[in-house]
């Protein structure tokens, strides 16, 4: 039998945007085999996604419970083509994901799951202690945790020469939501502006949870006090879709956080600033090759992503052409998956190959909470509730 990881998908039919990314990510250390899938909640749309990748109708299923029981009859002793589902990747509005993922956990179904972890905190919790229980691997896509320059970049930071952090600047601007899009057929934009399918959070929930992760990835340090702004500047909508957040660090440092998606023009707009007491730090999104150090002497260092250049381990696992050869989204996304898949072979936690997990789940969802009631209040302060996690539980800042 071979030892790739069989993988069905939960969402992600003809019409999305981000199960084919999953896809293409999944597939490509050849390491995860796309098996089965309830790609829509229109079956025949299910049929023909399942078709076009390969798949046969028998294993397109209506829901997750019906794939899950499909799979479980399958013998595992038997080909390739006959044995199981091992993993599931849910790539459903928010609203869902937490019920697919307790499904399969149970079931003994191993996760990987799109971000925002749920709706609510209480309900990831609950997913928390499923998953202790069950003990299958949980692992959650934080796309730019993926990427080897933002390794490179928690590794300086965390350098004796840079020194403390004092500052952060991250921001996630997009422009797609500049007009009322949901009003004019864009299936994304209306399921992002629901709160019945999105959840409490818009536009944070959205790419400012990517913002957040990143700037407590790289200064490897939890955020506990915040105090936020949100606001809608398309009248017709019920969730935000701009905001800026100031927030404070358990190491000390301060920051801010802009999300927002009505910045006309703009296109995916992540950049994140760090400064030490000796040095500042520079990364881009669309520009991710590049990590640019600016020290207090007046060196200007830009670290360039490539397996010939002089990076930390981490970073160098996660390049995988030589320098000059850009890598992008695809990459980062397919990094996750690879350490997924790994730690899943392993049996090792996810969180000790590099993969956010249900600890960054649980912080994600505290932060917008959080955020969501200081704005509430006028942008009072609000405390980040700390995460639930039990021994088995800790994450890349544990």
């Amino acid at each position: 039998m071979s030892s790739h990881l069989r993988m069905g998908m939960i969402g992600g039919g003809n019409g999305a945007f981000i199960g084919a990314v999953h896809r293409m990510a999944a597939a490509l250390d050849g390491q995860i085999d796309l098996v089965c899938g309830a790609f829509s909640r229109d079956h025949d749309n299910c049929l023909a996604t399942g078709q076009q990748l390969g798949i046969a109708p028998e294993r397109c299923y209506r829901d997750i419970a019906a794939l899950l029981a499909g799979e479980s009859k399958r013998d595992d002793r038997g080909s390739d083509t006959g044995s199981g589902a091992q993993l599931v990747s849910i790539v459903t509005p928010n609203h869902s994901h937490v019920d697919i993922a307790a499904q399969a956990a149970r079931a003994g179904v191993h996760v990987m799951c799109d971000k925002p972890a749920g709706i609510s905190l209480a309900e990831v919790e609950g997913l928390a202690r499923t998953l202790e229980q069950t003990g299958t691997h949980y692992g959650l896509t934080h796309t730019y945790l993926g990427y080897p320059m933002v390794w490179q970049a928690r590794h300086i930071a965390g350098s004796k020469p840079f020194g403390a952090i004092r500052k952060v600047h991250v921001q996630y601007v997009q422009g797609w939501l500049a007009n009322a899009a949901e009003k004019d057929g864009n299936k994304q934009a209306a399921w992002r502006t629901d709160p019945a399918l999105a959840g409490p959070a818009g536009a944070l929930g959205d790419i400012g949870s990517h913002a957040h992760s990143l700037a407590e990835f790289i200064c490897n340090s939890r955020m506990h006090t915040l105090r936020a702004h949100l606001r809608r500047h398309i009248n017709s909508r019920t969730l935000d879709d701009d905001g800026e957040i100031l927030f404070d660090l358990e190491n000390g440092a301060t920051g801010s956080l802009i999300s927002s998606q009505i910045c006309a023009g703009e296109e995916n707009g992540l950049t994140i600033r760090i400064y030490g007491e000796n040095a500042g730090l520079e990364w881009k999104q669309m520009e991710p090759n590049s990590l640019i150090e600016r020290r207090a002497s007046g060196e200007v260092i830009v670290h360039r992503a490539g397996t010939d250049k002089p990076l930390c381990d981490a970073a160098l696992a996660r390049c995988r052409l030589p320098s000059g050869h850009p890598e992008g989204f695809i990459e980062a996304f397919a990094n996750l998956y690879r350490d997924h898949a790994r730690a899943i072979q392993a049996g090792t936690a996810p969180a000790r190959s590099g993969v956010p997990g249900i600890a960054e789940a649980l912080r994600g969802m505290a932060f917008l909470e959080a955020a969501i009631a200081s704005s509430a209040q006028g942008g009072a302060p609000t405390a980040i509730k700390p995460p639930a996690c039990g021994p088995d539980l800790k994450g890349l800042l544990s």
